[in-house]
């Protein structure tokens, strides 16, 4: 059921993440798909090489999408998201395949780290809100052979979340503890989301 108001236009997604659309889908907001295609390995290269903390990464990463998308849809509110891994001094990307996501659960067991998770709504080409959510995820001490096990069950859907798990499926195995939002962790600030469009009478208030 959407809970646009109305005559408002569906939110665009500037994002593939089947994730993030079906979290707006299921709390009533209609949203039009529209991939941003950016090079989001090089954009990340540049602003590493900078000295960007991660936070200022996944938002620089949310922004170059919404307003890449917002250019070629005026009128239109677009929503950029992002997902910025950071594990001590280094931030973690998608795993490229099953064995760098074994390296990286190698990496992460046993530990804590945080999850970034950026949203940035444009107009027009310039952004008008913005926002980044933290939550830090403890890992229980995962086996070899667990993590063995985890890679064969989850197949090709490791590579599809920065740290190689899904917390809302099977990876919720691999943690002892999680301080923050579930939204955040699964990669969108949902209810500032929300929030924003609520305030802009784009949603039923």
């Amino acid at each position: 059921m959407s809970l646009m108001a109305p005559g408002a236009a569906p939110l665009v997604l500037a994002s593939a993440s089947r994730a993030r659309a079906a979290m707006l889908e299921a709390a009533g907001v209609a949203v039009e798909i529209v991939p941003a295609g950016i090079d989001e390995g090089a954009a990340k290269a540049r602003m590493r090489a900078r000295g960007h903390p991660a936070q200022d990464q996944a938002d620089g990463l949310a922004a170059l999408k919404a307003i890449a998308i917002s250019e070629r849809m005026p009128g239109r509110l677009v929503l950029g998201a992002d997902q910025v891994l950071a594990f001590g001094e280094a931030a973690l990307d998608k795993p490229a395949d099953a064995a760098e996501a074994r390296v990286q659960l190698e990496r992460l067991s046993g530990g804590s780290h945080d999850l970034l998770s950026a949203a940035v709504i444009a107009l027009d080409g310039t952004p008008v809100w913005r926002h980044v959510a933290a939550a830090r995820l403890t890992m229980r001490p995962l086996s070899p052979g667990f993590i063995e096990r985890y890679l064969t069950v989850m197949g090709a859907r490791v590579l599809e979340t920065v740290g190689g798990y899904m917390l809302e499926a099977e990876g919720a195995q691999l943690f002892e503890r999680v301080d923050g939002d579930y939204f955040t962790v699964l990669g969108l600030p949902l209810l500032p989301v929300l929030d924003h469009l609520r305030a802009r009478g784009v949603l039923e208030a």
